[in-house]
């Protein structure tokens, strides 16, 4: 299927381009402060940072996890509302407003990033998207790449990818932790593709996966690093660049 650039950032100029991401993680949840992103712009890379003095995003609800997290949209209720994207416990509601923004949403096409993976075995790095979810069930994941420390070993890794339904009743779990003979550490190319009842995933152009399955609304793209524990600090997030395609036979969300 025939795709178009529309969205492309190899973080060039040494600064984050507010235009295109916002640095904080699923603040309705808890705060801007808590939720902000720790990162530097260098060497023509982003690196997302988890630093000693970090505090935990939501510790009533996610204990001990800190993130550092970007974001190309935000849809939230108002306070004391149930109503937000990835609601990712029983017991969250929002609890500081915000401004509902789209900077970057797609509806089937095709996403990539080029990144590096931490070793820590008390971390984790993920790019994936969520649906905007200005309706309730337009909340499904597609997982480009989530890569545990603990999965990273001398030569190889399993790098997760697939689809997570969460609120929409019309998708089904369907993911997969596949081993690779690669250093994640290194830089790689993870990828996916969606189209009207399918997904593809790819790591260095060799497609991995295929999913009989895809959201039919518009996402927005989330890229983080997490850390559950302490471990060796600081932990950075390499990425090199991040590209999303809308297909040209389908109009723009």
């Amino acid at each position: 299927m025939p795709y178009a650039l529309e969205f492309a950032d190899e973080f060039g100029d040494g600064r984050l381009d507010r235009t295109r991401w916002l640095p904080y993680y699923l603040p309705h949840w808890s705060s801007r402060r808590r939720a902000a992103a720790r990162y530097a712009i260098r060497d023509g890379c982003l690196r997302l940072q988890i630093e000693a003095d970090q505090a935990p995003w939501c510790p009533e609800l996610d204990g001990d996890t800190r993130v550092s997290s970007l974001q190309t949209g935000l849809f939230a209720g108002p306070v004391g509302s149930r109503t937000g994207q990835h609601r990712f416990h029983a017991d969250a509601v929002v609890r500081e407003a915000q401004e509902n923004v789209r900077l970057y949403t797609l509806q089937y096409g095709r996403v990539e990033i080029r990144c590096r993976a931490v070793a820590d075995p008390n971390a984790m790095v993920a790019f994936w998207l969520i649906g905007y979810e200005d309706e309730p069930h337009r909340s499904g994941e597609i997982c480009v790449c989530e890569i545990f420390g603990r999965d990273i070993g001398p030569g190889e890794a399993r790098v997760g990818m697939g689809i997570h339904p969460f609120g929409d009743p019309r998708l089904r779990e369907d993911f997969e932790r596949v081993p690779l003979p690669i250093d994640a550490t290194d830089f790689h190319d993870y990828c996916a593709e969606w189209e009207p009842g399918q997904s593809r995933f790819f790591v260095d152009g060799q497609l991995l996966r295929s999913v009989d399955q895809a959201p039919d609304y518009p996402l927005q793209l989330m890229l983080g690093i997490y850390a559950f524990r302490d471990g060796p600090r600081p932990r950075d997030f390499v990425v090199d660049w991040v590209r999303g395609y809308r297909s040209i036979e389908t109009p723009a969300d």
